[in-house]
């Protein structure tokens, strides 16, 4: 995965795009994940580029906030970014290892907590993919993501995601979110 944890973004994470993601993820708004998917898809095309032969994988949730949203989130993005970009969508990261909630640690706090936490589901010897996510924070989610991917042989050309914290977007290597898909 390039230094930066995700490629691009859609959008900023803050006012409505955050009520938005906030609505689909955890409050079943399902029928949101469509024009979700299709901000996720502009991010895929701004990060990627040339997306033949590319496989998206979304980031899992764990089974707990599965069974706790009754859906997940991630993946029902992805899939609906695959419709839009025709390309295949797999689930090839399960969770290998319990994390603590996220929310209001650290980005070194947050590293720590993801070291080792994904696994790819199978070998994927040189197969070349796109991480996709709904939100990049500190990036830590990502980097684990990309780093599983990697043990496992594929060739992670890019993350993508709808929306990037202004913090992130802010501290990102290229830090201009002021139009649709742009890096951070």
């Amino acid at each position: 995965m390039p230094a930066r944890a995700a490629d691009a973004a859609a959008a900023f994470y803050e006012g409505p795009v955050r009520e938005i993601l906030l609505a689909h993820k955890e409050r079943g708004r399902l029928g949101l994940a469509r024009p979700l998917g299709t901000a996720l898809a502009a991010a895929t095309r701004a990060a990627a580029g040339d997306l033949r032969g590319v496989l998206l994988v979304p980031v899992p949730s764990s089974p707990a906030a599965v069974r706790a949203r009754g859906h997940d989130h991630a993946r029902r993005l992805a899939a609906a970014a695959a419709r839009e970009l025709d390309l295949p969508v797999a689930a090839l990261l399960a969770v290998a290892r319990r994390t603590r909630d996220q929310s209001g640690l650290t980005a070194a706090a947050r590293a720590a907590n993801l070291d080792g936490a994904l696994r790819a589901r199978r070998r994927l010897d040189g197969r070349p993919v796109v991480v996709l996510d709904d939100v990049v924070t500190t990036g830590a989610t990502l980097a684990e993501a990309g780093r599983a991917l990697r043990a496992a042989g594929a060739d992670v050309r890019a993350a993508a995601v709808v929306a990037a914290t202004v913090r992130r977007a802010r501290t990102g290597k290229n830090s201009s979110l002021s139009s649709p898909a742009t890096e951070v």
